[in-house]
């Protein structure tokens, strides 16, 4: 693996997680209540990754921006402990809400972010 990619890797993902540290700090919730910032750094995430991996091919932006930044800005692990949290408190509709409507959200905020590439970055006359 080049330095230069692991650099990358590394770099990115102190962004993102520093990102990601201080939407949880502006929006913090209790245990077993709702996550915010966690849904927010997910749903936000999914979308940019669906503009990145339609806009660019380029491994070295690939590995900064989507494995580094994007991967230390998203939280699976978090979202589920949140979830365990809330029904633990016994927030079962919380704990199931918060699941499926985070995937949901996720799912289509990748789609979303597909079809706002080609906005964002018209295709040049002879670019595919």
């Amino acid at each position: 693996m080049p330095v230069r990619v692991l650099g990358a890797v590394a770099l990115g993902g102190a962004l993102g997680s520093l990102a990601r540290f201080g939407l949880s700090v502006a929006f913090p919730h209790p245990p077993g209540g709702f996550a915010v910032s966690t849904v927010l750094v997910n749903v936000t995430g999914c979308l940019c990754i669906g503009v990145l991996y339609t806009v660019t091919a380029n491994p070295l932006w690939r590995a900064f921006l989507g494995v580094g930044v994007l991967g230390g800005y998203t939280t699976y692990s978090t979202a589920v402990l949140d979830a365990l949290q809330s029904a633990r408190t016994g927030h079962w509709l919380t704990a199931f809400g918060y699941t499926f409507g985070t995937l949901a959200a996720c799912l289509l905020a990748v789609a979303a972010g597909m079809r706002l590439a080609p906005v964002l970055r018209p295709t040049r006359s002879g670019e595919e």
